[in-house]
């Protein structure tokens, strides 16, 4: 009976894990190139003798490579990636990859990251351009041109299919394998002047919220009937 109760518990815990990850969705519903999270559970099998007792594992938590809808803002600054690429940032730890492409120009001319951190090209360096001249024009390989001058490229960068992504809190993400420069510009590019939503559905994460609720009620109840049952056992022994 007891296991019955840790079998319960280690299902709320589960159940928790993915509430956390459903909120944070529904918390960057409005976050330009946001990716849902998602958590993925095994089962773990305990053996007691000739009793074998399943368990949900702690679960991993992955990010969804589905992107978002473009809707354009006539910004020049503003770029969305088409296709599956991601822009590079320059960050303290090194190059994150990020799929927000709102950009800002440092009164230094360093092309910034909405967050600050430094646009890179396809190379890793930063990107520089005249803070004072006219808005530049980027192409769907990324080139930049500003009053007629080139000032290098955008880099789009590839993710390996089967890696896994760590979100970083600078507003990129950290692959597990190594991103390589994107070379096919047939199957992704940038677009000037538009911004890639949040890919988070908000109707189906409150679909997950209202299951993981009942789920939760339910377990809890279970948990509550399996204690009274022991404890009236209890009682009955000791009487």
């Amino acid at each position: 009976m007891q296991s019955n109760i840790y079998v319960a518990v280690s299902g709320q815990l589960s159940l928790l894990r993915r509430l956390e990850t459903v909120a944070q969705n529904i918390a960057n519903l409005g976050t330009p190139g946001y990716r849902t999270e998602r958590v993925s559970f095994e089962e773990i099998l305990s053996r007691s003798g000739d009793a074998t007792t399943s368990f949900v594992s702690e679960g991993r938590t992955f990010i969804s490579k589905q992107s978002g809808a473009l809707d354009k803002t006539g910004n020049p600054l503003d770029v969305a990636v088409n296709g599956e690429a991601w822009l590079g940032l320059l960050t303290p730890t090194g190059v994150a990859y990020t799929r927000d492409g709102r950009m800002t120009i440092s009164p230094t001319g360093e092309l910034l990251s909405a967050q600050g951190f430094p646009i890179v090209d396809v190379g890793g360096s930063p990107l520089q351009i005249n803070a004072n001249g006219s808005p530049p024009a980027i192409g769907k390989d990324g080139s930049l041109v500003q009053d007629g001058v080139n000032l290098g490229r955008i880099g789009l960068f590839t993710i390996p299919a089967g890696s896994n992504l760590r979100r970083q809190d600078i507003g990129g993400v950290i692959p597990d394998q190594p991103a390589e420069p994107a070379l096919d510009f047939n199957s992704v590019s940038i677009a000037q002047g538009f911004i890639e939503r949040s890919n988070t559905n908000p109707v189906m994460e409150m679909t997950r919220l209202i299951s993981i609720q009942r789920t939760f009620d339910a377990i809890s109840n279970s948990v509550a009937e399996t204690e009274e049952g022991l404890a009236n056992a209890i009682r009955t022994l000791g009487g």
